[in-house]
């Protein structure tokens, strides 16, 4: 949706656009601000917002890595001491950035590069997710044995 709005489709307007969007003969879809886009430019940007969805996985998945080296401790207790760890979480990282930034993957993979700042918009809910399984921690660790340990602790 960032990526979507920043070049011109307003939520509103992706509704219902999907058979114009897909139609190759249609060389002047207009934006929320009237611009004409081809076939060939949407095909672009839409290419463009899979591979930010792709790099947005790849963030959330770096929180769940970190969230999953323990099941009690909080992060803060733990520590990033895991050098295997803290390789993978680099080398997931760098598979990223070539796969989205290296010439040629637009024809062969349909990825384009994103710019850096649309990296950021899946941190907020890899924060989420880091808040959450740090209170359900701290809460497992405070009440041994409740309904918090029985329900969540895998």
């Amino acid at each position: 949706m960032v990526i979507m709005a920043e070049n011109g489709f307003w939520p509103s307007r992706l509704i219902g656009i999907r058979k114009s969007w897909d139609t190759k003969s249609v060389n002047d879809l207009q934006d929320s601000y009237g611009q004409e886009w081809t076939y060939e430019q949407r095909k672009m940007l839409e290419y463009t917002c899979h591979t930010a969805f792709f790099i947005s996985i790849v963030i959330v998945q770096w929180t769940d890595l970190i969230i999953c080296k323990t099941r009690r401790n909080s992060l803060i207790q733990q520590g990033m001491t895991n050098h295997m760890l803290n390789f993978g979480l680099l080398f997931e990282t760098a598979v990223a950035c070539f796969l989205s930034y290296t010439p040629g993957f637009d024809r062969g993979l349909n990825m384009y590069p994103v710019k850096f700042t649309w990296w950021l918009a899946a941190l907020p809910f890899s924060l989420l997710i880091l808040i959450y399984d740090e209170i359900r921690k701290y809460l497992i660790r405070k009440y041994p044995g409740s309904w918090v340990e029985q329900e969540t602790y895998y």
